[in-house]
């Protein structure tokens, strides 16, 4: 570029989007956020990247603190590429906002917790939107899915027939298919019975809708939930809020005791577990366990003379 030229950064966003996908990235969150940092470069005037404006649009979105490292590292990566194309652009250091990796203890839900959520969506202002989320959050613990897995459902993913759900091109690409309780599948039928009132010819085939027909955003998503989870009075006993994501993490560690109950050989059934969660080896889904005191229970209960399983 010489120094009369005006970078095009929506081309550049979109040249970067389509040359790392080609590679097989799927690059979701940063389709959704780089278009957001343009729009903050032109508010602002800028014609060059800089770390200082990267670090105000990083820390000016709506979200929680935790979520400021990762829209960073985003626009980290696009800086690296656009450097190519203007030199002048500035690249955030990685010791500027250093995620933490350090284990954050998941909100482990009971059976009353997910209760009240289910309750608490009486409180959002229409009815559809109301029972788009009472089903959400009833699928969530009952399967395990990834919240991108749920929101990403299409209509045609559900097999009434033989009761079960096909989650097509999970974290690594790789599809899988869930059977479901009968009970799961027709409080999911009760649901899609109403989207096909509420719109007829919705502007998507995604099973959850929103309001405008079209497929929900992860990003309101989570919003919504954090209005639940207040809504229900639910506090963690850290300083971290209960998360939807923390639902798959009590579906594992349910299923773990589950296990450990029925007496039946728990490392030989680790690889079903993994294989439902949607993980390349159990290594993924020993991540999920934690070591709640009633999984701890169960597992020292196997461990006692004596020891014979519950009938």
């Amino acid at each position: 570029m010489s120094g009369t030229d005006t970078m095009d950064f929506d081309r550049a966003v979109a040249d970067y989007l389509a040359t790392r996908r080609a590679l097989g990235f799927k690059l979701k969150r940063h389709g959704r956020l780089l278009p957001d940092l343009v729009v903050h470069l032109r508010e602002a005037g800028v014609t060059t990247l800089t770390t200082q404006v990267a670090l105000a649009w990083a820390t000016s979105l709506e979200g929680h603190p935790d979520e400021w490292p990762i829209r960073l590292s985003i626009v980290r990566g696009f800086a690296r590429w656009l450097r190519s194309l203007d030199p002048a652009t500035e690249v955030p250091p990685v010791t500027l906002l250093p995620r933490n990796r350090r284990r954050a203890r998941p909100y482990l839900y009971g059976e009353a917790d997910v209760i009240a959520l289910m309750e608490a969506t009486a409180t959002l202002r229409f009815p559809f939107r109301s029972a788009t989320y009472r089903t959400l959050i009833g699928l969530a613990p009952l399967t395990g899915m990834r919240i991108g897995e749920a929101v990403g459902l299409h209509v045609s993913d559900l097999d009434w027939r033989t009761g079960c759900l096909l989650v097509r091109e999970g974290k690594w690409g790789a599809s899988r298919e869930l059977p479901l309780h009968p009970t799961t599948i027709e409080a999911l039928r009760v649901y899609a019975e109403l989207r096909r009132r509420h719109f007829p010819r919705p502007k998507a085939p995604a099973f959850f809708l929103s309001l405008a027909g079209t497929r929900l955003f992860c990003e309101n998503v989570n919003w919504t939930f954090r209005r639940l989870v207040a809504e229900a009075g639910l506090v963690a006993a850290g300083s971290r809020r209960p998360r939807i994501h923390d639902l798959r993490h009590t579906f594992a560690c349910c299923t773990v005791a589950d296990f450990y109950r029925s007496g039946v050989d728990v490392a030989a059934w680790m690889p079903r577990l993994s294989a439902y969660l949607g993980h390349a080896d159990p290594s993924g889904t020993f991540w999920y366990l934690s070591a709640t005191p009633e999984l701890l229970a169960v597992a020292l209960a196997r461990r006692e003379p004596g020891w014979r399983p519950a009938p």
